[in-house]
């Protein structure tokens, strides 16, 4: 402190010298304390100066310092990348080797190495799917006669044991409560012949892509139970189903697609019973039914699209016995029903869309027995009656529309007996009845209206009608027209709707 005082009085000095000030200068106390004060100012000011710049060097050194140490820590976070990149690569080629084995039992290792592999290296787990998928997509060897070969069979049995391990494997991974989920990834089994048991129940699809398109069902079973469908797609395109079974029973579909677009179904089994639809698209377009069995018996549909849109239905059954309709649609557009049967006994319509528009009854059956209509549509839009059955026998109407647009009844039978009309509307605008039957015996009209007021051709009424009752109303002087034959032509539809809520498994209960 001393030092730097003379060091300030030095300078003071100095500075009144310059300027001229006489040498000698008498200063009294004050004026000395000023002097000093002044001083201490200003070598304050140069050591805040000094002690600002050494600051300001160690910080532009510690930022350095940690510059170089972050430029460090990437490269040898890079470097362990690399290394783990390279682990990961040798682990991949090394499991492929052994899946390439002509002994089982070294593919079943490369198959859980694989799995493991595709757990721990998530940028590489698509790669890790795509081999055990293209595994399975691999055409089976046909199966030895055991009593020829023993060992050839048994080789063979081993094989197929691998194709079952990895179908385990993907499976085990795409359900709730999976370790590491595989969520979100693409499988594709395009072309997979499934003719064994193959355990899908409580997998979740999410995103992605899952591919069973020109898959082919040749027996066994195959089981999406309880599976969520809630983004997504899944597809049967073109698959062919001629034996055993493909279950989504209890199923939730919320979102996504699931497409069986030109399907052929020989034989077997496709089951939705109990599922609940509420937003995703479920298509059957074009899908060619020649003796199988679809089911939705006791499903929900409360939103969303399925539809059977331009399908050909020859023989076999969809079934829809016991089914809610309380919201979405579910659409035979342009159908074809030339021998098959469409049961919707004791289903029950409180809302949503159920379309036939520009179907064409050839042969077959619609079964709607004991069907409850208190809202929604169900309506036969320029549909085409030219043989077959449709049957709303015991079904009671106290809401929603029924509509027979546009409708021919040149053929077929359809039968309205012991139905009970007490709300709602059922209307045959435009309708022409020239042949077939179309009954409405011992049929009761309490409210409900019914409307042939408009019809277009009445050459051949309805038999069972009674003259007057409430709602009916009979037409006066129906205009005549001549049938021509249906325009087979084919049109698209693009039915979608947002998924809104689950609906409720209590709310309603079936009789």
């Amino acid at each position: 402190m001393v030092a730097a005082t003379l060091l300030a009085g030095a300078l003071l000095a100095a500075a009144l010298a310059w300027i001229g000030l006489p040498s000698k200068v008498t200063l009294d106390t004050t004026n000395l304390l000023e002097i000093v004060k002044i001083s201490l100012a200003v070598v304050g000011g140069i050591g805040g100066a000094v002690a600002l710049v050494v600051a300001y060097r160690k910080q532009w050194l510690a930022e350095e310092e940690n510059h170089r140490a972050r430029e460090q820590n990437q490269r040898a976070r890079e470097a362990a990348r690399r290394e783990d990149t390279k682990l990961y690569a040798e682990r991949f080629d090394k499991a492929t080797d052994k899946l390439g084995s002509n002994a089982s039992p070294v593919r079943l290792a490369g198959v859980h190495a694989l799995a493991a592999l595709a757990d721990d290296w998530q940028g590489g787990r698509q790669m890790c799917i795509d081999v055990l998928c293209a595994y399975l997509r691999m055409p089976p060897e046909p199966e030895p006669v055991a009593d020829q070969d023993p060992a050839a069979h048994a080789a063979w049995r081993a094989m197929r044991e691998v194709r079952a391990t990895i179908l385990r494997l993907i499976a085990a991974h795409l359900r709730r409560d999976a370790a590491v989920p595989w969520h979100g990834h693409d499988f594709d089994f395009t072309g997979v012949v499934f003719d064994d048991v193959t355990d899908l129940s409580g997998v979740v699809f999410s995103g992605g892509q899952v591919s069973f398109d020109r898959a082919k069902f040749s027996g066994g079973m195959v089981c999406f139970d309880a599976a969520k469908f809630s983004g997504g797609q899944v597809s049967f395109d073109r698959a062919k189903f001629s034996g055993g079974m493909v279950c989504f029973d209890a199923a939730k579909f919320s979102g996504g697609q699931v497409s069986f677009d030109r399907a052929k179904f020989s034989d077997g089994t496709i089951s939705f019973e109990k599922a609940w639809f509420t937003g995703s698209q479920v298509s059957f377009g074009y899908a060619e039914f020649s003796g199988s069995m679809a089911s939705f018996q006791r499903a929900k549909l409360s939103d969303g699209t399925v539809s059977f849109h331009s399908a050909k239905l020859s023989d076999g059954t969809v079934s829809f016995h016991g089914a809610r309709f309380s919201g979405g649609t579910l659409s035979f557009k342009g159908a074809k029903l030339s021998g098959a049967t469409v049961a919707f006994d004791l289903a029950k319509f409180f809302g949503g869309t159920v379309s036939f528009e520009n179907a064409r009854f050839a042969g077959g059956a619609v079964w709607l027995l004991y069907v409850r209509f208190s809202g929604g549509t169900v309506s036969f839009l320029s549909a085409w009656f030219s043989g077959g059955t449709v049957s709303f026998s015991d079904a009671e109407f106290s809401g929603g529309r029924v509509w027979f647009f546009d409708v021919r009844f040149c053929g077929a039978s359809v039968s309205f007996d012991l139905a009970e009309f007490s709300g709602g509307t059922v209307s045959f605008e435009d309708a022409s009845f020239s042949g077939g039957a179309v009954s409405f015996d011992d049929a009761g009209f309490s409210g409900a209206q019914v409307d042939f007021s408009e019809v277009a051709l009445w050459s051949q009424p309805p038999t069972g009608l009674p003259a007057q009752a409430p709602g009916l109303q009979l037409p006066l002087q129906p205009a005549p027209q001549a049938d021509s034959q249906p325009a087979d032509e084919d049109s698209d539809q693009n039915e979608t709707s947002e998924p809104d809520e689950e609906p409720d498994s209590d709310a309603i209960d079936l009789p």
